[in-house]
């Protein structure tokens, strides 16, 4: 296979019968192959609506959604969703003795599947789009200089081409996920609306399949820990922001595999656009660079989801306990999803490349719990006042040293009158990255 994409070879390179050392395949007959390829795409893509970025999120709902529909996604009838805005409020109404921090739901809702991709999308967009980003320079720069000043124009199909197989790998990765989530902040970032907390009825069903729980029992649990995220999401006003931009760093590291591209291209059929969408929706080798930039990146962002679960499972467990006979048998069918890849895992490694530790979700809740059990409720919850006082990577290593000795020391009064310049999560200062 040739090392420049799309199988052409540079001027004077050997390896083509038709294409001898001595002619230039960027001239009239090469030049008009690659024109054709890419009017080709144009044509494939042409009843798409333009994209504004990177990332072709027309053709990347278009997939979520066949995925979805094709396996069954059932509509919400009125009693499902009675049933979940119930739950949901019962949800807040326990927390409230189990946490210092308000409710954060202001409008309960059930989703379908298809609704689940429709509402979550903007923010998927959010974490996608670095990785998009990334790959349509990738493409670019991987074309040769004298292909570029030939192509003129047409380079702009090929930003069109890149975005529609990013397009496709993430409308597979976000239908698979739709089938197995149960509501809105199952993978840890807040992926609802602000104020909205969801869950969705298939899922719930799903997840309470062979636990021999009432579904009524499974339904309140799991709303316990959509409304604890909720209320993170809703009140630590530099969360949402830091978390995003987190796996916005993280994804700024992020090579793709050429090599790749080339082989899905050239296996193809480029006049039959069934053949070309299924190519282009193939897997994409996405490689992480060993930087110490891109190490801190991973750390922070793994850092931050763990202490995030790990508190929405300290509160729920205390808000439950007395309350569901079988919260300790459904907490820990929680943490075995996460232990063995659940949605969360897979989502990741396929958009961002990134394979979370689970076992550093049981730490962070050993932490939370400690704390709580030390400073009580209220001390528990103001570490979240601002990201300086948050554990590092290293104190999810010694939980109670961190409570003894950091976390005890912190006097929160003199972040007070910082919150609001570091409300956006976007200085340095940040969880996990302080040593």
């Amino acid at each position: 296979m040739s090392d420049i994409p799309f199988g052409f070879n540079r001027p004077g390179e050997p390896g083509d019968e038709n294409n001898p050392g001595n002619q230039d395949p960027f001239g009239a007959g090469g030049m008009q192959d690659f024109a054709a390829m890419l009017h080709q795409f144009a044509d494939m893509l042409s009843g798409q609506s333009a994209s504004t970025g990177p990332l072709n999120w027309d053709l990347a709902k278009d997939v979520a959604r066949h995925a979805v529909v094709e396996r069954g996604d059932p509509s919400v009838v009125d009693a499902e969703r009675r049933a979940v805005v119930e739950a949901l409020r019962l949800a807040d109404l326990w927390l409230d003795e189990a946490t210092t921090l308000p409710a954060g739901i202001r409008n309960p809702q059930a989703w379908s599947r298809s609704e689940w991709i429709e509402n979550t999308l903007p923010v998927w967009s959010k974490v996608c789009d670095p990785i998009a980003a990334r790959m349509v320079d990738s493409m670019g720069d991987a074309m040769p200089e004298e292909m570029k000043a030939v192509a003129g124009p047409l380079v702009g199909m090929m930003r069109q081409m890149s975005g529609a197989m990013v397009g496709g790998q993430a409308g597979q990765a976000l239908g698979g996920l739709a089938l197995e989530v149960v509501g809105s902040a199952d993978v840890g970032l807040p992926l609802a609306p602000e104020g909205v907390g969801a869950l969705l009825p298939s899922g719930v069903a799903a997840f309470g399949e062979g636990l021999e729980v009432s579904a009524d029992e499974v339904r309140v649990y799991l709303a316990l820990r959509e409304a604890a995220h909720q209320r993170l999401f809703g009140h630590v006003p530099w969360l949402r922001a830091h978390l995003l931009g987190a796996v916005e760093d993280y994804a700024r590291g992020i090579t793709v595999d050429l090599s790749k591209i080339e082989e899905a291209i050239s296996g193809a059929d480029l006049t039959n656009p069934e053949a070309l969408q299924e190519a282009l929706g193939g897997e994409l080798a996405l490689t992480p660079e060993e930087t110490p930039q891109q190490k801190a990146a991973l750390s922070r962002l793994e850092t931050a989801l763990a202490l995030v679960e790990g508190w929405v499972d300290t509160v729920v467990t205390a808000a439950a306990a007395g309350r569901l006979p079988s919260a300790d048998k459904l907490g820990e069918a929680v943490r075995r999803r996460r232990a063995t890849g659940g949605p969360a895992e897979r989502t990741f490694a396929t958009l961002v490349g990134l394979e979370l530790r689970p076992r550093r979700l049981r730490e962070a809740a050993a932490l939370w719990r400690a704390l709580g059990e030390a400073r009580g409720n209220d001390g528990r919850d103001a570490v979240w006042a601002h990201p300086d006082l948050l554990p590092t990577a290293d104190d999810l290593e010694n939980p109670q040293a961190f409570v003894e000795g950091k976390g005890a020391d912190f006097d929160i009064s003199q972040f007070t009158e910082r919150e609001d310049d570091d409300s956006d999560g976007s200085g340095e200062d940040s969880p996990g990255s302080r040593d």
